[in-house]
């Protein structure tokens, strides 16, 4: 690991021809509430927000990979406190030398300043035939930039935070988490398989919530059917491999 270089990985269920950058889950995201959740930087436990109805697909990574953990600090480290233009620098470094279409900003993590925002704004100004595109809860920073989004940086409003409101007032694509396919069929949204609604960023969606949930919660319960259904949030029946007794100990009737 170079102390100086950020770290993007390059492997995902879910996705292909992606590059992924990632920071620490709860800890980048000023702005989460209904997922909040944060896994210790040096034990890796596990501690939910006060407002959490489901935990972060992305927080159980790290509780489970030291390796993971490390790796997303090692980015928010080099990138907390800098200027625009210096995380421009460190972003750009990888970016500009990987052949891979699609960057994936945040399979964990947020936009957790405004500089940080506007300099993945910059990046893909420079990379125009590159698809940039994240989810994100950090409403505030896109929105004091809206007309200054480069149209390869595809966003899509996370629901499920502090600032839901404001993707309302101006209109911007969203995304929230369901418990099951029905529920997305009585909202009238499609389900997001595999990150194509968010590459493109035209409308509204829903992904099925995906991951080890708190014992005794609705987000357990639908979890847990959800993996015995042998369908997932991601590809399908990709989640009938996680059938583990620790999916079943967190199912309570």
């Amino acid at each position: 690991m170079r102390l100086n270089t950020l770290i993007f990985s390059r492997k995902n269920a879910k996705v292909k021809r992606t590059i992924i950058f990632n920071l620490p889950a709860g800890w980048s995201c000023p702005f989460a509430k209904q997922c909040l959740a944060k896994a210790d930087k040096k034990t890796g436990k596990i501690s939910i927000g006060k407002d959490a109805c489901f935990r972060c697909y992305a927080v159980s990574q790290e509780n489970l990979f030291k390796v993971v953990r490390n790796a997303r600090w090692h980015n928010f480290n080099l990138l907390k406190g800098k200027k625009a233009n210096e995380i421009v620098a460190l972003l750009d470094e990888f970016v500009s030398k990987t052949k891979f279409d699609f960057v994936r900003i945040h399979e964990s993590g947020d936009f957790f300043s405004q500089s940080y925002f506007d300099a993945w704004c910059e990046v893909a100004y420079r990379h125009p035939f590159k698809t940039f595109y994240a989810y994100t809860k950090a409403i505030p920073f896109w929105v004091k930039r809206l007309y200054n989004v480069p149209s390869n940086l595809h966003l899509t409003a996370s629901l499920g935070g502090k600032y839901d409101s404001l993707a309302a007032m101006y209109k911007l694509p969203t995304c929230r988490v369901v418990y099951s396919e029905q529920e997305a069929k009585d909202l009238g949204l499609e389900i997001d398989h595999d990150d194509s609604h968010a590459r493109k960023s035209k409308g509204d969606f829903a992904v099925l919530i995906h991951g080890t949930q708190n014992p005794n919660t609705e987000a357990a319960r639908a979890w847990y059917k959800i993996v015995h259904s042998g369908r997932g949030g991601y590809k399908g029946n990709y989640f009938a491999r996680y059938k583990t007794k620790k999916a079943k100990k967190n199912f309570k009737s």
